[in-house]
């Protein structure tokens, strides 16, 4: 057996509530963590003519996640300027001082693609999927002590290099990936570790059984992936066992996308 290092460390994993998320959480909970599992509160609703392309689980998931992981349900909308600091107030609260950020909440719209992209759609994306987990890097990394200096993963997507018909999307992604690495750099002295994790297609509701048996002939492993295939592999970048990597994009995806 291998001791992760994370018994009682307190793991922020933000859209906890549901799919990868819960994975996550409950991966991390296996490993004697205390999870604070993230969630939005209240969905606004879609422009018109615009569709989310992501599920909202209500509040009482992440409450009921929560209390079977001996953990915390923390609401916070990631798009308001402020809600870095809030959510970091309100974990600690609950749990203590963060000692792992999982950056897992995303924003995904349609329509996406080139010809239909708007200043709001793109704003949108960006500001769940690349502002929220920049700013919530720089306000952990001010909390830190030099005796417990936090690590953080971000998920990001195997199709963040280019990702047509998802522009916001996408491009949203590959800046989260681009600020995985430079973030690395600069709090790496600080012994601060900063990695991400880039999903392939992942079943967690949204493929029908026709989508998968197209899917699954362009993945060389020849399956698609479940949410606890993602989990495992932020939970490794996060252990012990991954103390001197850094900056690292890690490709989660049965080959898909190389």
């Amino acid at each position: 057996m291998i001791d992760c290092g994370l018994t009682n460390r307190v793991v922020l994993v933000t859209g906890g509530s549901g799919g990868i998320g819960a994975a996550v959480c409950r991966a991390f909970a296996r490993q004697g963590a205390r999870v604070a599992v993230h969630h939005l509160a209240a969905e606004p609703a879609a422009p018109s003519g615009t569709q989310w392309e992501h599920i909202t689980p209500p509040t009482r998931a992440a409450e009921a996640l929560a209390d079977e992981l001996g953990g915390a349900a923390v609401a916070a909308d990631l798009s308001a300027p402020d809600a870095a600091h809030r959510l970091l107030d309100d974990v600690e609260k609950a749990l203590g001082p963060v000692a792992v950020l999982v950056n897992n909440a995303a924003h995904c719209e349609n329509p996406d693609g080139i010809d239909d992209l708007t200043a709001d759609g793109l704003e949108r994306n960006y500001r769940v999927n690349a502002i929220a987990p920049a700013l919530l890097t720089s306000e952990l990394a001010r909390r830190a002590t030099p005796d417990g200096p936090p690590c953080i993963v971000n998920i990001t997507t195997d199709a963040a290099r280019a990702f047509p018909g998802q522009i916001g999307y996408g491009t949203s992604k590959a800046a989260l990936e681009a600020l995985t690495r430079a973030s690395a750099l600069d709090l790496g002295p600080r012994g601060i570790r900063v990695n991400a994790v880039a999903p392939g297609p992942v079943q967690t509701g949204w493929m029908s059984s026709d989508l998968v048996a197209q899917v699954e002939p362009m993945v060389p492993l020849r399956r698609v992936g479940e949410p606890a295939d993602i989990a495992d592999a932020a939970v490794f970048l996060a252990s012990h066992q991954a103390r001197w990597i850094t900056g690292q994009v890690l490709q989660v995806a049965g080959g898909h996308a190389l």
